[in-house]
């Protein structure tokens, strides 16, 4: 039988305060910032290295890899954040038909999108580390 695996931290987060919410999405920003950075280091580096004829085809991968996560995955989880927390904003407000709920489980759906994220992004590092060491 499958069991789903709940992040404690996500779950007791979603019990929290909105300002606590408004934080974690703060950090999300910071992380995301700080990703792009690094796709912009790993790319200098791959591009410093030459590849070998034998290595160019997973060279390329590794380029076309770099491209597709910081244009496409970046800005999609960055433009989640913004309109999740203007989304806060307007609960903060009081705007009408918001709810708290729908807030907190939005939240939770982009901290796994996050947490996700970060596990492929680790993988994906090593995988452009262990290619550097190897030319």
């Amino acid at each position: 039988m499958d069991t789903l695996k709940l992040n404690p931290k996500a779950q007791y987060l979603l019990g929290a305060a909105l300002d606590v919410l408004h934080y974690e999405n703060t950090e999300w920003l910071h992380t995301i910032a700080f990703w792009k950075d690094e796709i912009r280091f790993f790319e200098n580096l791959l591009k410093s290295k030459e590849a070998s004829g034998k290595n160019q085809a997973d060279y390329k991968k590794m380029l076309r890899n770099l491209d597709s996560i910081y244009k496409d995955l970046f800005k999609d989880l960055e433009k989640s954040v913004v309109q999740h927390e203007k989304l806060l904003s307007e609960i903060d407000q009081g705007l009408n038909g918001i709810s708290d709920a729908n807030y907190r489980e939005q939240h939770q759906h982009i901290f796994l999108k996050i947490d996700s994220f970060t596990t492929n992004f680790n993988i994906f590092k090593k995988i452009v580390f262990n290619y550097v060491k190897g030319l």
